[in-house]
């Protein structure tokens, strides 16, 4: 895991491995493939993605299977960042998003304390287009303006596999991409330790 430091708060970029990036896979696959199932998990209503779709995984699925993953790597974040050990963390939510061609998810921010997202499928030359910057289907962080020896944006171009951990508050954007097939990706927002959190009173 590399934790990042690029303007202000502090972003971990770790890998997720290819037996989880399967399951989670095959239990979308599932879920896409049975209307009833389909309807149940829908969970664009609370989010602001443009996009396809966007699923809320079975918390029975997430507790077997990705739970203590997360955790792991949640705790590791944390004592890289302020060498502390977390008691507690409470996952709140974790949801799938099938972005596709022209689709997009607008600057936002997360509820709880910490969020992450994990890549599962990214489509070929994902980023191609017209221009010199190649921002197509990436995503931005934002923090603050951009002044001399510190930057405000930081661009990470997703891969299969890459996982991103950072606080709840920091601004970001996913952009939309002209190629064929699906950018698929979860996010999860979870509660930590309160006196870790609360820097003005712990």
């Amino acid at each position: 895991m590399r934790v990042l430091n690029p303007f202000g708060p502090k972003i971990a970029v770790t890998k997720i491995p290819s037996k989880i990036i399967n399951r989670i896979n095959k239990e979308v696959d599932l879920i896409v493939n049975n209307r009833s199932r389909l309807k149940k998990s829908d969970y664009s209503k609370k989010l602001v993605g443009q996009v396809k779709q966007e699923i809320r995984l079975p918390n029975s699925f997430v507790n077997k299977y990705l739970i203590k993953f997360i955790k792991l790597n949640v705790k590791k974040y944390i004592k890289k960042s302020t060498n502390k050990d977390l008691k507690k963390i409470n996952l709140k939510s974790f949801w799938v998003v099938r972005q596709y061609k022209n689709e997009y998810n607008p600057v936002h921010f997360h509820s709880g304390n910490i969020s992450g997202v994990g890549y599962l499928k990214i489509p070929k030359n994902i980023t191609k287009g017209t221009k010199r910057l190649k921002t197509n289907g990436t995503i931005d962080f934002i923090h603050g303006s951009k002044s001399f020896l510190s930057n405000s944006l930081y661009n990470h171009n997703p891969k299969v596999g890459d996982m991103i951990i950072f606080p709840n508050y920091l601004m970001h954007t996913a952009y939309p991409f002209k190629r064929d097939g699906e950018r698929r990706s979860f996010s999860f927002n979870l509660d930590i330790d309160k006196k870790t959190f609360d820097v003005f009173n712990g």
